[in-house]
């Protein structure tokens, strides 16, 4: 397992776990980041990592995508 913020761009993942707290979850599961879910990264820019998740592509911070395990 490692975080979303190690990912090659390009490559499908599978999320395997979600750390942080309850709301921070919370918030995350509702982006479609949950466990199971395909994920991809797009690219990185100026510390935000732009992800595909469910058919969206999503922005979310550095900080948030280290509590993304894949």
């Amino acid at each position: 397992m490692m975080p979303l913020t190690v990912a090659d761009a390009g490559e499908e993942y599978v999320v395997k776990r979600i750390g942080g707290k309850p709301e921070v979850k919370q918030h995350l599961e509702n982006l479609g980041f949950v466990v199971g879910a395909g994920v991809s990264v797009i690219n990185t820019i100026a510390g935000n990592v732009i992800v595909k998740v469910r058919e969206s592509r999503v922005a979310i911070s550095q900080e948030m995508a280290q509590k993304i395990m894949i």
